[in-house]
C-alpha cells in the first residue's frame, strides 16, 4: 500500500472527476493521502476532503504567494482549524517562492516564521514550500525549527543543501520531476537521502512524472515516483513504497492504520 503524501484533490481541476480519480487511486493501491491548504479557502475544502474520505488527510496554512493575504482573523482561523480538526495533521504548505514573488519577501519571511511558530506550538509538523529561495528557507529553519518536524516537499534543490536539511532533522519528499530523463542532480539527491527520510509524493494535479508528463497528474502516478527511487537505489519497488508509507506514518502521526 502506498502513501501519497502531498496532493491538491482541492484543485478545480479534480471538479468533474475525483470519483474516478480516486477510484484510480485505489486501484492502484494508494491507501493514504496528504492534502495540504495555500490559503483559508483551500485549507478549509482539504479538511473537508479529510472529514469525507477516511484515507484522507489534511494540512492547513497559507503558501508563500498567498501570504500577502494573512491577517489576524485568517491566522486565529488557521489555527482553530489546526486544533479542533482530528485530521489536520501538518501545517502547510508554508515557504517562500522566489520565482513567482506574487507576495513581497518580507511578507513571505513573517507569515513563513509565524505558521513554524505555530506547529511548534501545536507540536505538528509543516510542509514546505521552497523555490529559489534555497538560502533563506535554510536560513529560517535554522533560526526558528524546534520542536516540530517537516518535509521540503517537491524536492528540487541540490544535494549540498540536502545535506543541510537532513541535518537539521528535515525529510525530503520527491516528485515527478525524479522520473524526467534531465534531473540528474535530483537523482543524486535521491541516492543520498537515507530511507528513513524520504516520502514520495505526486503534487497533484502539478508535476506529472513520466511517462504521463503533459498530462494533468493525478494521485494513482506516485507509483512511478516510487519506482523511480527503487530504480535508483537498487530496492525492489514493494520495499520503497512500505517504507515510504511508515515514514510518512510516523511524520504525520496518522495512527490506526
Amino acid at each position: 500500500m502506498i502513501f501519497d503524501t502531498h496532493a491538491h484533490l482541492d484543485s478545480e481541476d479534480f471538479e468533474k472527476d475525483l470519483d474516478t480519480v480516486i477510484k484510480n487511486m485505489k486501484d492502484n493501491d494508494i491507501s493514504l493521502l496528504v492534502n495540504p491548504g495555500c490559503d483559508l479557502a483551500t485549507s478549509k475544502k482539504s479538511v473537508e476532503l479529510s472529514n469525507k474520505y477516511d484515507f484522507i488527510y489534511s494540512a492547513v496554512g497559507f503558501h508563500p504567494h498567498e501570504a500577502k493575504y494573512m491577517n489576524d482573523d485568517n491566522f486565529q482561523k488557521i489555527e482553530k482549524m489546526a486544533v479542533e480538526e482530528n485530521k489536520v495533521v501538518a501545517i502547510g504548505e508554508i515557504g517562500l517562492d522566489y520565482y513567482y514573488d506574487f507576495s513581497p519577501r518580507d511578507v513571505q519571511h513573517e507569515v513563513f516564521i509565524k505558521q513554524i511558530e505555530l506547529a511548534n506550538k501545536l507540536n505538528l509538523p509543516f510542509i514546505i514550500h521552497s523555490r529559489d529561495a534555497s538560502n533563506d528557507t535554510y536560513e529560517v529553519l535554522k533560526k526558528h525549527k524546534k520542536n516540530a518536524d517537516c518535509v521540503l516537499h517537491c524536492y528540487s534543490q541540490s544535494k549540498e543543501m540536502a545535506k543541510l536539511y537532513l541535518d537539521l532533522g528535515c525529510y525530503l519528499s520527491f516528485a515527478g520531476p525524479i522520473t524526467f530523463k534531465k534531473s540528474t542532480n535530483l537523482q543524486e539527491v535521491a541516492k543520498y537521502a537515507p530511507l528513513d527520510r524520504i516520502f514520495i509524493e505526486t503534487d497533484s494535479p502539478y508535476l506529472s512524472p513520466e511517462p504521463k508528463r503533459g498530462k494533468r497528474n493525478e494521485p494513482a502516478n506516485v507509483r512511478y515516483v516510487g519506482q523511480k527511487i527503487a530504480e535508483l537505489k537498487g530496492l525492489d519497488e514493494t520495499e520503497i513504497f512500505n517504507i515510504t508509507k511508515q515514514n510518512a506514518i510516523k511524520f504525520f502521526k496518522i495512527e490506526k492504520i
